[in-house]
Protein backbone atom coordinates (compact mmCIF):
# COMPACT_ATOMS: atom_id res chain seq x y z
CA UNK A 1 0.00 0.00 0.00
CA UNK A 2 1.25 3.45 -0.98
CA UNK A 3 2.11 6.10 2.03
CA UNK A 4 0.15 8.76 2.79
CA UNK A 5 2.77 11.25 1.77
CA UNK A 6 3.41 10.08 -1.49
CA UNK A 7 -0.32 10.28 -2.73
CA UNK A 8 -0.36 13.65 -1.09
CA UNK A 9 2.48 14.83 -2.94
CA UNK A 10 0.81 12.92 -6.58
CA UNK A 11 -2.91 14.90 -4.85
CA UNK A 12 -0.79 18.24 -4.32
CA UNK A 13 0.85 17.77 -7.91
CA UNK A 14 -2.65 16.88 -10.03
CA UNK A 15 -4.14 20.40 -9.58
CA UNK A 16 -1.39 22.64 -10.78
CA UNK A 17 -1.80 20.21 -13.64
CA UNK A 18 -5.09 20.80 -14.02
CA UNK A 19 -4.55 24.27 -14.76
CA UNK A 20 -1.89 23.66 -17.42
CA UNK A 21 -4.11 21.58 -19.67
CA UNK A 22 -6.46 24.72 -19.56
CA UNK A 23 -3.95 27.07 -20.01
CA UNK A 24 -2.70 25.05 -22.92
CA UNK A 25 -6.36 25.19 -24.39
CA UNK A 26 -6.50 29.28 -23.59
CA UNK A 27 -2.50 29.68 -25.64
CA UNK A 28 -4.74 27.82 -28.77
CA UNK A 29 -7.44 30.19 -29.03
CA UNK A 30 -5.56 33.45 -28.02
CA UNK A 31 -2.83 32.44 -30.49
CA UNK A 32 -5.03 31.92 -33.30
CA UNK A 33 -6.40 35.38 -32.42
CA UNK A 34 -2.96 36.90 -32.65
CA UNK A 35 -2.68 35.63 -36.03
CA UNK A 36 -5.41 36.44 -37.15
CA UNK A 37 -4.80 40.45 -36.24
CA UNK A 38 -1.11 39.62 -37.51
CA UNK A 39 -2.52 38.88 -40.98
CA UNK A 40 -5.14 41.51 -41.09
CA UNK A 41 -2.76 44.42 -39.74
CA UNK A 42 -0.81 43.52 -42.72
CA UNK A 43 -3.32 42.90 -45.58
CA UNK A 44 -4.30 46.93 -44.18
CA UNK A 45 -0.92 47.80 -44.37
CA UNK A 46 -0.73 46.28 -48.05
CA UNK A 47 -3.64 48.32 -48.61
CA UNK A 48 -2.75 51.72 -47.61
CA UNK A 49 0.90 51.57 -49.50
CA UNK A 50 -1.41 51.02 -52.56
CA UNK A 51 -4.39 53.37 -52.50
CA UNK A 52 -4.00 56.88 -54.32
CA UNK A 53 -7.10 57.87 -51.94
CA UNK A 54 -6.74 60.20 -49.27
CA UNK A 55 -10.01 59.19 -47.52
CA UNK A 56 -9.33 55.47 -48.03
CA UNK A 57 -5.94 56.06 -46.53
CA UNK A 58 -7.13 57.57 -43.17
CA UNK A 59 -9.47 54.36 -42.79
CA UNK A 60 -6.83 52.34 -43.05
CA UNK A 61 -5.05 54.70 -40.23
CA UNK A 62 -7.34 54.41 -37.99
CA UNK A 63 -8.38 50.80 -38.52
CA UNK A 64 -4.78 49.79 -38.34
CA UNK A 65 -4.42 51.73 -34.50
CA UNK A 66 -7.23 49.96 -33.45
CA UNK A 67 -5.93 46.31 -34.80
CA UNK A 68 -2.63 47.25 -33.28
CA UNK A 69 -4.32 47.84 -29.66
CA UNK A 70 -5.64 44.53 -30.27
CA UNK A 71 -3.06 42.93 -31.37
CA UNK A 72 -1.26 44.41 -28.06
CA UNK A 73 -3.73 43.47 -25.58
CA UNK A 74 -3.76 39.53 -27.10
CA UNK A 75 0.15 39.43 -27.31
CA UNK A 76 -0.06 40.20 -23.35
CA UNK A 77 -2.81 38.18 -22.91
CA UNK A 78 -0.51 34.91 -24.36
CA UNK A 79 2.77 36.05 -22.50
CA UNK A 80 0.33 35.52 -19.00
CA UNK A 81 -1.46 32.74 -19.80
CA UNK A 82 2.01 31.06 -20.98
CA UNK A 83 3.76 32.36 -17.57
CA UNK A 84 0.76 31.06 -15.61
CA UNK A 85 1.40 27.27 -17.16
CA UNK A 86 5.05 27.83 -16.33
CA UNK A 87 4.01 28.72 -12.53
CA UNK A 88 1.46 25.89 -12.53
CA UNK A 89 4.08 23.41 -13.71
CA UNK A 90 6.43 24.84 -11.33
CA UNK A 91 3.89 24.85 -8.57
CA UNK A 92 3.51 21.11 -9.25
CA UNK A 93 6.87 20.29 -9.52
CA UNK A 94 7.46 22.02 -5.93
CA UNK A 95 4.33 19.67 -4.37
CA UNK A 96 6.02 16.54 -6.11
CA UNK A 97 9.92 17.26 -5.08
CA UNK A 98 9.06 19.03 -1.55
CA UNK A 99 5.55 17.14 -0.29
CA UNK A 100 4.73 19.13 2.56
CA UNK A 101 8.02 21.20 3.07
CA UNK A 102 7.04 22.76 -0.27
CA UNK A 103 3.81 24.10 0.57
CA UNK A 104 4.85 27.55 0.90
CA UNK A 105 6.69 28.10 -2.58
CA UNK A 106 3.71 25.50 -4.32
CA UNK A 107 1.00 27.80 -3.03
CA UNK A 108 2.92 31.12 -3.58
CA UNK A 109 3.75 29.55 -7.42
CA UNK A 110 0.13 28.59 -8.11
CA UNK A 111 -1.14 31.76 -6.61
CA UNK A 112 0.89 33.94 -9.14
CA UNK A 113 -0.64 31.77 -11.68
CA UNK A 114 -4.22 32.40 -10.88
CA UNK A 115 -3.22 36.09 -10.75
CA UNK A 116 -1.64 36.12 -14.44
CA UNK A 117 -4.60 33.74 -15.77
CA UNK A 118 -6.67 37.24 -14.35
CA UNK A 119 -4.19 39.24 -16.09
CA UNK A 120 -5.17 37.03 -19.74
CA UNK A 121 -8.73 37.18 -18.77
CA UNK A 122 -8.39 41.16 -18.59
CA UNK A 123 -6.74 41.33 -21.90
CA UNK A 124 -8.88 39.10 -23.83
CA UNK A 125 -11.92 41.37 -22.77
CA UNK A 126 -10.21 45.13 -24.04
CA UNK A 127 -9.39 43.59 -26.66
CA UNK A 128 -12.59 41.92 -27.63
CA UNK A 129 -13.68 45.36 -26.73
CA UNK A 130 -11.85 46.67 -28.89
CA UNK A 131 -13.09 44.88 -32.22
CA UNK A 132 -16.20 46.77 -31.47
CA UNK A 133 -13.96 49.79 -32.68
CA UNK A 134 -12.85 48.35 -35.83
CA UNK A 135 -16.31 47.51 -37.24
CA UNK A 136 -17.80 50.89 -36.39
CA UNK A 137 -14.23 52.17 -38.25
CA UNK A 138 -15.22 49.89 -41.44
CA UNK A 139 -19.31 50.88 -40.89
CA UNK A 140 -18.99 54.54 -40.96
CA UNK A 141 -17.04 54.08 -43.86
CA UNK A 142 -19.40 51.74 -45.72
CA UNK A 143 -22.62 53.94 -44.50
CA UNK A 144 -21.17 56.98 -45.26
CA UNK A 145 -20.64 55.74 -49.08
CA UNK A 146 -24.36 53.95 -49.28
CA UNK A 147 -25.86 57.30 -48.10
CA UNK A 148 -23.88 59.51 -50.61
CA UNK A 149 -25.62 60.33 -54.22
CA UNK A 150 -24.77 58.06 -56.51
CA UNK A 151 -22.94 60.76 -58.62
CA UNK A 152 -20.20 61.70 -55.51
CA UNK A 153 -19.60 57.52 -54.86
CA UNK A 154 -18.55 57.56 -58.96
CA UNK A 155 -15.89 60.51 -57.88
CA UNK A 156 -13.89 58.85 -55.32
Amino acid sequence: MPDADALSRIAAAVTPAVMVSGCGLLALGLDNQAARMTGRLRELAREYRTTDDERRARHLRSETRVLSRRHGFYTVALLANYSALLSFLLSSAAALAFGAHGQTPMLLLFALGVVLLATMAICTLLSVRLSRQSIVIEEREVLREQDAPPSSRLRG
